[in-house]
């Protein structure tokens, strides 16, 4: 694959670069927050706190003796203790030597144990935080479909003949009684009983009178959000799209698009594409998806990367900040045993290494999700701030799942590791990370 082909124009290649950056620096941001906050408290002294590496841009002491600072290159950041000799909070042996006793306390490396593993362990529990409270809030902002179904406002759609209207309680449409949306083999078998028509009847509830209306197909072959660095959004579908025809055959319904994706083997498809008032002609190549599934494994599919979504917006209903937060831990917790998941069936073969993306298929998807508007961005930032909480408690060297790695022997063995044994372990960790890393951008490249 031509790695330029992912730079279309300079113009969306500096929007990726900067939706990138944004995403990453809140993210980083908050972990090494994280630990420096804990390690304040928890009497650590940081002598810097950067956000980016390299040329130092900016900088200035606080009043704890603190150097904040913005470095050139804001691919991430990270804190750098009393004691510490790197980034990676590698220990300074000659200046732990040279520091007097009663400054000791406050060094990475001399303090008790119980404050450097409190200190260790914010940096991933402050990303589960950020994602916690991202997903409670947009679920606050945005309220949870209302039951009974509700018309709110309707799309923009080519079905026509439409006396639907806003503010309308649905009862059934073509005398299919419509389920609770949480039931979802009930909402299953409902959307597969819809017959496949442009429009059709509806009872409704309106203003106190249950009466009949005519509306579009509740569930159409609308792309509601697009996938990033899938075959939709690489041929320029864009929300909102209302897909018509596939290879000259009208469509009415997203249960008639699915079947047709699904069975296509990764032919190419043509594509009659409906977009505020003019048809479109695209085409595009089904690929092959490893999709998470109820019972924790995975189920390979072809799709073409758009979800669907109701012919009109659902009224909603407020959440209060309890259930908001609720549904935030869940939610952060389905996306780490997700992820968790996926690393293990890959590992053992079960679904392509390639579902595992380096640092320009993250840009990408941070590109695309911003390009769909700030709550799809504000979304992503979340997942991705579970997965750089998860992958920071790795027991791997360098990380800081490795710092708890050797605080738990020393808690077991009632000493350290010694200094030798610690740069050797933390030399493999390094080589592990970065033989990693190359392995994720050679996936960027290459993989279809």
């Amino acid at each position: 694959m031509d790695i330029f082909a992912l730079i279309p124009q300079f113009g969306s290649f500096i929007g990726v670069i900067a939706a990138f950056v944004v995403a990453l620096s809140v993210i980083v941001a908050i972990h090494e927050y994280g630990h420096y906050i804990v390690g304040r408290w928890s009497g650590i002294k940081a002598e810097v706190f950067s956000l980016g590496f390299g040329p130092v841009l900016f900088s200035r002491v606080d009043k704890h003796g603190t150097r904040w600072q913005l470095a050139a290159l804001p691919f991430g950041g990270y804190v750098k203790f009393l004691g510490d000799a790197d980034a990676a909070s590698g220990k300074d042996s000659a200046a732990m030597a040279a520091t007097a006793p009663e400054e000791l306390r406050r060094t990475m490396h001399g303090a008790p144990l119980w404050a450097r593993t409190a200190t260790v362990a914010a940096g991933p529990i402050f990303n589960f935080i950020l994602s916690i409270l991202i997903f409670a809030g947009v679920m606050m902002f945005q309220g949870k479909m209302a039951e009974p179904l509700q018309i709110g406002a309707l799309k923009p759609l080519p079905a026509q003949g439409v006396d639907l209207r806003p503010g309308d309680t649905v009862l059934d449409v073509a005398g299919t009684d419509v389920p609770g949306y949480d039931d979802r083999s009930a909402f299953d078998a409902f959307s597969g009983a819809l017959p496949d028509r442009q429009v059709m009847a509806y009872r409704v509830l309106r203003d106190g009178v249950e009466t009949t209306a005519t509306g579009p197909h509740p569930l159409p072959p609308i792309a509601n959000q697009l996938a990033p660095q899938s075959a939709a959004y690489s041929a320029g579908m864009k929300p909102g799209d209302v897909i018509t025809a596939v290879n000259g055959d009208p469509i009415s319904s997203f249960t008639q698009l699915k079947t047709i994706v699904e069975a296509s083997s990764g032919a190419p498809l043509a594509l009659d594409v409906w977009r505020a008032g003019e048809t479109l002609k695209l085409e595009l190549t089904p690929r092959r998806t490893d999709e998470p599934q109820a019972d924790g494994g995975f189920a390979t599919a072809w799709r073409i990367g758009i979800a669907g979504g109701w012919s009109f917006e659902p009224g909603t209903e407020r959440i209060g900040p309890l259930d908001a937060l609720e549904t935030g831990m869940l939610q952060t917790y389905a996306v780490a045993a997700s992820s968790l998941s996926g690393l293990y069936y890959m590992v053992t073969g079960a679904i392509s290494s390639c579902n595992m993306s380096g640092p320009i298929g993250i840009a990408q998807a941070s590109g695309a999700m911003a390009s769909q508007g700030a709550d799809d961005f504000i979304w992503f930032i979340a997942v991705l701030s579970t997965a750089v909480g998860l992958l920071n408690l790795f027991p791997i060297p360098v990380l800081d799942g490795g710092h708890l790695v050797f605080y738990a022997y020393e808690a077991i063995a009632r000493k350290p590791p010694s200094d030798g044994a610690l740069r050797v372990m933390m030399s493999i960790g390094l080589t592990l990370i970065l033989s990693l890393m190359l392995f994720a951008l050679f996936n960027d490249i290459w993989c279809p």
